[in-house]
This record gives structure tokens, sequence and C-alpha cells, in this order.
């Protein structure tokens, strides 16, 4: 008997996100391993993957409904998985005689400790962004958007969401990661302040954009 066609399709702007998180999964921890100075604020760098993740995920609890955000998550943990191994395995293989010392040293000592930082990833990233996911659809309420305050509601629930699991995030992720490794007091501190301030100020506006953005894509015949 033959087999029937599986007509089933994902919205072309629903495909897009869900491939932009996974990837953003991935480059968050290895971007992780740099701390850069806002002023007198260290922060990670893997903060500005990760503010893309929250976006991705509330404009697809949005748009497709807090049960395709909530898979969104668990599912972006696959690729997360995979580039460990690989990492893991790459770290494992035998060195070509060819290759510069000063260069399999910077290698090792980044690649090395990526490891780590991705394995405090899902950890973190689930616990964060299952919250933000939780909070911004719980805020929507049960009316149309249109009864909620429209796009300015979208933006404030966007923010107070985002700002929470910031908060959640940072604590989780710096101790998971980088306790031990140096003093994590400032980081800490650093990481929480940025991210929270960016909750407030940039992902609002970029949630917004991104809901807009995908309601053309959307829109668009195939």
């Amino acid at each position: 008997m033959a087999l029937q066609p599986n007509t089933t399709s994902m919205p072309r702007a629903q495909f897009v996100l869900t491939m932009l998180y996974g990837g953003m999964t991935v480059i968050a921890g290895v971007l992780a391993f740099k701390q850069f100075a806002i002023g007198p604020l260290v922060v990670e760098s893997g903060i500005l993957a990760f503010l893309l993740l929250v976006v991705l995920s509330s404009t697809t609890a949005q748009l497709y409904g807090k049960p395709a955000a909530d898979r969104l998550v668990l599912w972006g943990f696959l690729p997360l998985a995979f580039s460990i191994a690989l990492i893991w395995l790459v770290l494992a293989l035998p060195v070509s005689p060819d290759m510069p010392p000063e260069n399999l040293a910077a290698f090792e000592l980044v690649h090395g400790q990526t490891p780590r930082i991705m394995a405090a990833g899902p950890v973190a990233y689930g616990v964060s962004l299952l919250l933000n996911v939780w909070i911004f659809s719980k805020l929507r309420g049960k009316g149309p958007e249109g009864e909620n305050g429209g796009n300015l509601w979208l933006m404030v629930r966007g923010g107070i969401a985002s700002a929470i699991s910031q908060a959640v995030d940072t604590l989780i992720f710096i101790t998971l990661a980088f306790y031990g490794e140096f003093p994590i007091g400032n980081l800490l501190v650093g990481q929480a302040i940025a991210k929270i301030v960016l909750s407030l100020v940039l992902v609002p506006f970029l949630i917004a954009g991104a809901v807009a953005l995908a309601r053309k894509m959307d829109a668009r015949p195939a």
C-alpha cells in the first residue's frame, strides 16, 4: 500500500524562527567564554545570543501559542547536545603535526572550557526560557490581543518576562559555568544588571519587530 504524503506544513515564519533558535542555542555557549566590559559592568558575551533566544521564543508564543514555544525551547537543546558531543570528539582527535603549537593551545584553551559552559546551558536556558514563555503567555490573558493593549502591551509583556527570566538565568548559568574558575561576584552582578536593562530597553522592540516581520512572512504566498 502506497504511503500517503504528509500534508502538514509549518508556517514559513515559524520554520525560520526554529532554525534561528537552534543556531543561537549553539553559539551562546561558545560566545560565553569571552567577557566584555560595559563601563564598570563585566558581562559574558553569550548574553547577546541569549537575548535573541528570548525574542524568538516570545515571538513563537505570541503567534503560535505557548505549547509551540515550549516545544521550541525543548527541541532547541538537541543542536546544543550535538555541538557539545562534536567538540569533545574534535578535542580527542589526534593533532596534525603541521598545526602551530600556539594555535593548538588557543583552540584547547577556548574549546576545552566550552563543554562546561555549554553543559550549564541546558539547565539555565531550560529553566529561564520556559519561565520566560510562561510569564509572557500568562500576562497575555485569555482575551484577543486587541483587548490586552495591542502592540504596546506586547512590548511590556516581553520586557517583564525577559527581565525576570534573565535574572534567573544569570544566577544559574554563571554559577554552573564559572564557579571555581575565577571570582564570579562582579560577573554575576554585571551580567544581571546588563540583562535586566537590555530586557527592558531592547527586547520589547525586538519582539515587536520580530512579530511584525513574522506576520508578513506568513501572509506572503508560498
